[in-house]
């Protein structure tokens, strides 16, 4: 099941949505600020249907 949730580029500062899978327990994963460009990683804790930490690191 995937869920999104609004996350803030650590970079510039742009909000953007991100869609998680949830029935991916832990999950770690490169992605592209959608204004800067820049690469930043996303670190996500689910339960299928819930994100229970997200977590985003330059």
């Amino acid at each position: 099941m995937e869920q999104s949730e609004r996350i803030q580029c650590p970079y510039c500062g742009q909000s953007m949505e991100l869609v998680i899978d949830t029935g991916v327990a832990e999950q770690r994963f490169t992605t592209d600020c959608e204004v800067c460009c820049r690469p930043f990683e996303v670190f996500a804790e689910c339960e299928p249907g819930e994100i229970l930490s997200l977590d985003v690191q330059a």
